[in-house]
C-alpha cells in the first residue's frame, strides 16, 4: 500500500489506514479516494498531494 503527502502542510494519506474523518475506509487506493477529498489538516484538494 502507498502512501501520498500534503504539498502544503505534510499530512501523509496511507491507505492502509484510511481517513476517517472524511468516512475513507482502511485499505482504500489513493485512486479510490473521491476526487472532493480534502486535506483533513490544512483543506487543500487532492490534487495537491504527491506520492510518497
Amino acid at each position: 500500500m502507498a502512501k501520498y503527502v500534503c504539498s502544503v502542510c505534510g499530512y501523509v494519506y496511507d491507505e492502509e489506514v484510511g481517513c476517517e474523518e472524511q468516512g475513507i475506509a482502511p485499505g482504500t487506493k489513493w485512486e479510490d479516494v473521491p476526487e472532493d477529498f480534502v486535506c483533513p489538516l490544512c483543506g487543500v484538494g487532492k490534487d495537491l498531494f504527491e506520492a510518497e
